[in-house]
Order: C-alpha cells, then sequence, then structure tokens
C-alpha cells in the first residue's frame, strides 16, 4: 500500500488512463469546433447536415459539452487515481447516451444518410463503457480511492 490506501496499479493502468485523456481532449475539442462552427465544423456541410444542426435543442448542445468534459475530467480522475473518476465517467456515458438516443430516435439522419452514421457514435458509446469499467475496477482494486 502506499498512502492513503491507494494500491500500486499496473503500468497499464496509466497507459490506458493516458489515452483517455487524449481521446477526452479530442471529445472536447470536436465539441468546441461543432458549437464555434456549426454544421461545418467536419468539413464541406450538406443542406440536409445544415438545417439538422440548427434543429437541435440548446439542451442537446449542452449535453454534448457535458459529454465530453466529463469524459475528460474522468480520465483526467483516472490519471491521479481518484474515486471521481467512477461519478464523472457515469456521467459522462449517460449524457452520450441521450445525446446519440435523441439524434436516432428523433430526426431522419439514419433514413437520409444511412446505417453507417451508427458507427462513430457506437464508437464513442463503447470507448464511455469501457472508461467506466476500467473506473470500477480500478476502485475495486484499490487503484484509486
Amino acid at each position: 500500500m502506499q498512502g492513503e490506501g491507494k494500491t500500486r496499479a499496473p503500468w497499464w493502468f496509466y497507459a490506458a488512463a493516458a489515452v483517455l485523456v487524449l481521446w477526452g481532449i479530442m471529445g472536447v475539442a470536436a465539441c468546441i469546433s461543432q458549437l464555434r462552427d456549426g454544421a461545418d465544423a467536419m468539413g464541406a456541410a450538406s443542406d440536409y447536415d445544415r438545417a439538422l444542426f440548427a434543429q437541435l435543442p440548446l439542451w442537446y448542445r449542452a449535453d454534448y459539452a457535458i459529454a465530453t468534459g466529463t469524459m475528460l475530467l474522468g480520465a483526467l480522475a483516472l490519471l491521479v487515481r481518484t474515486r471521481f473518476a467512477v461519478a464523472l465517467l457515469t456521467v459522462s456515458l449517460v449524457a452520450v447516451m441521450i445525446q446519440f438516443g435523441w439524434m436516432f430516435a428523433m430526426t431522419d439522419i439514419i433514413a437520409v444518410k444511412g446505417p453507417y452514421v451508427l458507427y462513430f457514435p457506437l464508437l464513442i458509446l463503447a470507448i464511455g463503457a469501457l472508461a467506466l469499467h476500467l473506473a470500477h475496477v480500478a476502485r475495486r482494486r484499490g487503484w484509486i480511492v
């Protein structure tokens, strides 16, 4: 045991946490870019993309910021080995589910663009779930306190 009841974490834990911090930074940067630049943030946008972005409710944009911000903070919490990682990553995962759940249930994006638009959101969801799982494992093993 070292300080405050924490058990020494393996090297791969730090590597995974560092990768998650980079992922979180990319997410926050993408969020800021989209909130600033709108539909054109990810390249040339179609008329459909612009119309879809224009109809997004304010809460959706706030949810996107919460999802990416808490992912970054949760990853940083993992890296510095604090228990807040579990709560932050839980909030992030729930916010991602709300964000994409609304997008795919309440718009016609899949019908217009095809099912391939699901791939990246599913990757985001999977990474969020894996990050939360890592936080729970770290908590149980005493790597975060």
